[in-house]
């Protein structure tokens, strides 16, 4: 891990919410149950809209910025997500923002296109309850890491910096870090573990080469 880190130029990971193990009990899920945040960062060139993925059991990561953050970008990041990973997405879990689901006021629009691509997938798309942001504190925590590791430590001249440097953290992140709520496993070896129950598997974990995140 040590040598991952300084091939990256990342002198230290920052803990994340996946190193501390729980006390509270928790519905436990299989891998594939998604929260999504978006959140904004800034370089001198100007801000960007990060959108983050966090898997809620293998706490594997998914991160993009964006110069705007809509609904096609929201349904676009999901698409992505959806071809990232090598197991099946079952859940998402997401806000009330315009980005994911239509307002209670909007009675008469079609279909979101953020829901109509989790349809398309067979995944269930949840809303936290309105207020009450908590309910997807597990991807709000990877947005403070993922800040604390990048523009709230270094100064970026250009967006395409940040993007390098973000790009080398979650990939550290993914495939190094080694969490104690895994039992000292990395997500990305989490995830491989799971390969015993292949019906979760689009393909062999075993076999894909790590993607890092844009």
């Amino acid at each position: 891990m040590h040598r991952f880190l300084q091939r990256h130029g990342i002198s230290r990971l920052p803990d994340t919410e996946g190193d501390k193990p729980k006390h509270a009990k928790f519905k436990t899920y299989p891998i594939g149950y998604f929260h999504i945040d978006i959140a904004e960062v800034q370089a001198a060139e100007g801000k960007l809209r990060l959108f983050v993925a966090i898997d809620r059991t293998s706490k594997f990561a998914f991160v993009e910025l964006h110069q705007q953050a809509g609904k096609m970008v929201a349904a676009g990041f999901l698409r992505r997500l959806i071809e990232a990973v090598p197991y099946k997405i079952h859940t998402v879990l997401t806000d009330n923002g315009i980005q994911f689901t239509n307002r209670a006021c909007d009675i008469y629009a079609f279909h979101h296109i953020f829901g109509r691509v989790c349809d398309e997938n067979g995944i269930e798309h949840r809303l936290t309850k309105v207020k009450h942001p908590w309910t997807n504190g597990q991807v709000e925590r990877m947005n403070r890491t993922i800040k604390e590791a990048t523009v709230k430590r270094f100064y970026y001249e250009t967006h395409d910096q940040l993007r390098r440097r973000l790009a080398d953290f979650v990939a550290a992140y993914n495939f190094a870090r080694r969490l104690k709520t895994l039992r000292g496993l990395t997500p990305y070896a989490f995830i491989c573990q799971q390969g015993k129950k292949p019906s979760r598997f689009k393909q062999s974990p075993h076999h894909q080469i790590p993607r890092l995140n844009s």
